[in-house]
């Protein structure tokens, strides 16, 4: 796995493990269970905190990212399609390629699946840059702001097409690539 040579990994501030949820999935769903930061980075997440734009042109460039693209995700910006693509973005998937946001503005939680398949709820705010890895089970949901502005950084052509959960998924060669590097037996 590539790192920056340049950044500073920094640990999010505010991982936790989260209970079932009940209720909106924008609230926190804090279970008060913090999660360390090596235990993320076992599950092959890198979490940065930048203050400028040259930071993530810096990490873009020396992990390899050609193209990107600016989501804001908000009633406003969306209209009608709001809650239905907040909910798409909340269910459980993986994508082929890593998954990289840059938090530009706003809050937004991103869970994703322990090595004990339990949720672990991270919240990211503005200047935070995570790199997830191909393979790994997430979501994502806006805070109760109901805003979120994030730059989405690709390798190749922009594209994000989430795999939902299920056994083809659990099949699928970056699910089971991803979980030998993490060394999760299935």
């Amino acid at each position: 796995m590539r790192r920056c040579a340049t950044c500073k990994i920094s640990a999010p501030l505010h991982a936790r493990l989260t209970e079932l949820f009940q209720g909106d999935q924008r609230l926190p769903h804090d279970s008060g269970k913090l999660v360390d930061p090596e235990y993320l980075s076992n599950l092959g997440i890198l979490h940065y905190n930048f203050s400028s734009i040259d930071d993530v042109n810096r990490i873009a460039k020396d992990r390899d990212y050609k193209n990107r693209d600016e989501i804001t995700i908000s009633p406003s910006t969306l209209g009608d399609a709001y809650e239905s693509k907040v909910k798409t973005f909340f269910h459980e998937h993986l994508h082929e390629d890593e998954e990289i946001r840059y938090i530009m503005d706003g809050n937004g939680y991103f869970d994703v699946r322990s090595k004990d398949d339990a949720w672990v709820r991270i919240l990211l705010e503005k200047g935070d840059l995570m790199i997830m890895p191909a393979g790994i089970y997430h979501r994502f949901t806006t805070d109760e702001k109901n805003y979120t502005k994030a730059m989405r950084l690709f390798k190749d052509e922009p594209k994000w097409t989430p795999l939902n959960r299920g056994p083809e998924t659990d099949e699928n060669q970056y699910r089971k690539s991803y979980l030998q590097s993490a060394g999760i037996t299935a």
